[in-house]
């Protein structure tokens, strides 16, 4: 009797194409049954915003460019743990175009369970925070209200707060250093 779990592969491909090579994957292991070999195929990402003409831009940022994760069945042997993952369905992979190969090519070699646990944490983390600003703000940069009384006046950060997605900046009003608190989305960089 040999009892059935899983071990995550990374899969190297072509940057910036992760998601159409992972509905193409998706669509071939349908295709051909294996979903009982490989049953989950992972883009990590995270919700990252920016601020563009004071309005906020919520986009998906990959973790790891380049890079796709595969989950496949692992069969505990009395030889010792044997990968699913067979010549026909590594062949079928990393056939698919963009796709460049398994780290370990023709002999993929899984991940260690604390690089999986580390990105996938990485993952839950960033869905449970929501997003975070993907060019934060850093204390001594210049910037400009963007919105609010002080509209279009720069200023210096002196302080971020990431949690409430705050900052303190120091700005000139009437010729006098003032200390002023706003929004992420009140503030942009200059450029």
């Amino acid at each position: 009797m040999s009892s059935v779990e899983t071990k995550w592969y990374c899969l190297r491909v072509v940057s910036n194409k992760e998601r159409k090579i992972k509905e193409r994957l998706d669509l071939e292991i349908d295709r051909n049954g294996w979903r009982d070999v490989v049953p989950n195929i992972i883009v990590p990402t995270e919700k990252v915003y920016k601020i563009r003409n004071g309005k906020k831009v919520i986009q998906e940022r990959t973790l790891t460019p380049g890079y796709i994760l595969v989950e496949a069945v692992v069969r505990n042997t009395p030889t010792g743990m044997k990968s699913a993952l067979n010549g026909n369905v590594i062949q079928a992979m990393t056939s698919i175009k963009d796709v460049i190969h398994f780290l370990g090519k023709k002999n993929p070699t899984p991940m260690r369970d604390h690089e999986i646990t580390r990105i996938l944490s990485k993952v839950d983390e960033s869905s449970e925070t929501g997003e975070s600003l993907a060019d934060p703000f850093l204390v001594g940069e210049d910037v400009k209200v963007t919105d609010g009384p002080f509209k279009d006046f720069p200023g210096v950060v002196k302080e971020v707060n990431e949690e409430k997605k705050k900052l303190k900046i120091i700005t000139k009003v009437f010729g006098r250093e003032t200390e002023v608190e706003l929004n992420f989305m009140q503030v942009e960089k200059n450029s």
